[in-house]
């Protein structure tokens, strides 16, 4: 089986070779998409949902923060901490941003709130390089996200949202980087995604079905 290190490099080079046109075309594609997953989960009313800014020739993310934002949802996005922890932060239109002291990304600046914020969120839009049917994701190699997942289970478990389901989650790709099931090898601390987003639609991974809806 190919390993994660060469997919992940696989579809680096890929995103490289992507014009700036192609970019702006899949930013407002997933914009249009990912708001209408975050409608459909919050019942066509406001809500809290956790992103993160893509840059450089990841999918396009600013569409869809500012379409979340418009519609009156909060946003809330990651800043990386010290043994591979994330915080989070109230994001809007008017938040600077700056340069990350633990990984090469660009973090809003504001307060930092712990996990259990991430208790009122209603979905979580992930970042990643590949993913497959079965659910299994590709990162940056860093690892935040498989122990913020992780946490955040387990903090549902032992709180007041025990026995729920867990919050919805949907990784942002290029439609080409939605591989078939059992393609990305499946480590013991991985965390599975229910659903890809992508500029052609909303692909669910775990019930290994597809929902390319031209009207969203």
């Amino acid at each position: 089986m190919t390993t994660k290190d060469e997919i992940r490099s696989r579809h680096r080079l890929s995103r490289a070779a992507l014009l700036p046109a192609d970019l702006d075309a899949a930013g407002n594609a997933l914009a249009r998409r990912g708001l209408a997953w975050a409608a459909g989960l919050a019942d066509a009313g406001q809500s809290t949902f956790a992103a993160y800014l893509g840059v450089g020739s990841e999918p396009p993310t600013m569409p869809l923060l500012a379409a979340l934002h418009d519609a009156g949802h909060r946003v809330l996005l990651p800043v990386c901490e010290p043994d591979l922890a994330l915080s989070w932060v109230y994001w809007t239109p008017a938040s600077a941003f700056v340069r990350s002291r633990y990984a090469p990304i660009q973090e809003p600046a504001g307060e930092r709130l712990g996990t259990s914020v991430m208790l009122g969120v209603t979905g979580i839009f992930l970042p990643a390089t590949a993913l497959d049917l079965s659910g299994n994701r590709i990162g940056q190699g860093g690892g935040y996200y498989d122990k913020f997942l992780a946490a955040l289970a387990a903090l549902r478990r032992g709180g007041a949202a025990a026995e729920t389901a867990p919050v919805p989650t949907a990784a942002v790709v290029f439609d080409t980087e939605v591989l078939p099931a059992g393609s990305i090898p499946a480590e013991s601390f991985d965390r599975k995604v229910a659903s890809a987003l992508t500029p052609g639609g909303l692909v669910r991974l775990t019930a290994l079905t597809e929902e390319h809806s031209g009207g969203c």
